[in-house]
């Protein structure tokens, strides 16, 4: 099967010669996994037998796209957010609307100007992707967008003591999602939509889910019915526990629910299989915080397996996935068990490294 087809089977609960699989590596374990197949770090995905590609278009490009090579160098973004380099990542450093009056929430603009060069960012990967599922991240989409504009502190203040202003940067943020979605599904043929906004802790919501569906919701289904208008299934990426709201994004009419942080309540993979197995494909569940980095291969390995017989107990949807980036303190017998755990072999991934080093070795 190619990757098209085995991402198609497991939208359709229909079996597959394999899970297919979608896996985030951590920069440096990306390098490291590209030292050891002998391939360039971006090639890494490629050679695991990964099945998606996607990237994004809206701020989290200004957050994950955008590397700077040393600790403390940075960039402000076109919303006006400072990220800095700090370890592997960018962090916010100031949000452009911090500590501002609720009136000044009403003038910001957004950067409208630049849809068609953020959209453009897609270009270079639908090239030569027939045989891969492809995706656009439109995220964040409404309050994670929002809390980086205003901060998390004043973020959340503004839900119940400034409504009306936060209703309207709110829906702004959902506005420019929407347009993004738009031209990205109307200049390249794409297979979903992916959607993110982290509204969840990992113990609870980070709001109340009443206040969530009056102030949030609305806005997320406005995107989402960006692809479902286009016959496209909808991904959904909240990190934490966010069972309360699972029911309403079924309404939405998400699809596909990532990153499935086990370890959180409600997050149980055979309680989410028997309660939303109708209405989700799920995508993620393995561990990155105890099971990778701590745990044996064999242990790794029947973790794996058994979270694939779970989730796919209707013969698919499951999209084999970590619940964060795979850390670099992961053993690599680990990252190999958990491949073989999904009928990916030790000896196939240096197969196509193999491929990959003579594609891009100088005759």
């Amino acid at each position: 099967m190619t990757s098209k087809e085995r991402v198609m089977a497991a939208l359709n609960r229909r079996p597959a010669d394999r899970v297919p699989v979608f896996m985030w590596f951590h920069p440096g374990t990306a390098r490291r996994l590209g030292r050891l197949l002998e391939i360039p770090a971006g090639r890494v995905p490629e050679a695991m037998g990964d099945d998606i590609r996607q990237t994004w278009v809206n701020n989290n490009y200004a957050m994950e796209g955008i590397v700077h090579e040393h600790d403390g160098e940075g960039h402000t973004d076109y919303w006006g957010i400072e990220w800095v380099k700090e370890g592997e990542f960018n962090q916010c450093l100031r949000y452009p609307l911090e500590g501002v009056s609720p009136e000044e929430l009403l003038a910001y603009e957004f950067p409208w100007g630049r849809v068609d060069e953020l959209v453009s960012l897609m270009a270079p990967l639908v090239e030569n992707c027939r045989d891969y599922f492809m995706g656009v991240d439109v995220s964040p989409c409404v309050f994670e967008m929002y809390n980086r504009l205003r901060g998390m502190e004043d973020s959340l203040l503004d839900l119940v003591a400034h409504p009306v202003e936060a209703a309207n940067l709110l829906k702004r943020c959902g506005e420019f999602a929407v347009l993004l979605a738009e031209k990205s599904l109307t200049r390249y043929a794409l297979d979903w939509l992916w959607l993110g906004d982290d509204v969840a802790g990992q113990q609870s919501m980070m709001m109340s889910p009443k206040l969530w569906r009056e102030m949030v919701k609305p806005h997320l289904k406005r995107v989402a019915d960006v692809g479902l208008s286009r016959g496209l299934p909808v991904a959904y990426h909240c990190c934490g526990a966010l069972a309360p709201i699972l029911p309403d994004l079924t309404e939405i009419g998400i699809s596909i629910l990532n990153p499935i942080q086990c370890n959180c309540p409600g997050n149980e993979p055979a309680r989410l299989k028997q309660e939303f197995g109708k209405a989700f494909t799920f995508m993620g569940g393995i561990d990155t915080v105890d099971l990778l980095p701590r745990a044996s291969a064999e242990e790794v390995f029947q973790t794996t397996k058994n979270l694939i017989e779970t989730l796919t107990v209707d013969g698919g949807g499951f999209i084999l996935a970590a619940s964060h980036t795979v850390p670099p303190e992961t053993p690599d017998a680990n990252i190999f068990a958990m491949y073989e755990a999904a009928g990916i072999s030790r000896e196939a991934i240096f197969d196509r490294a193999s491929g990959i080093r003579r594609e891009t070795t100088p005759a």
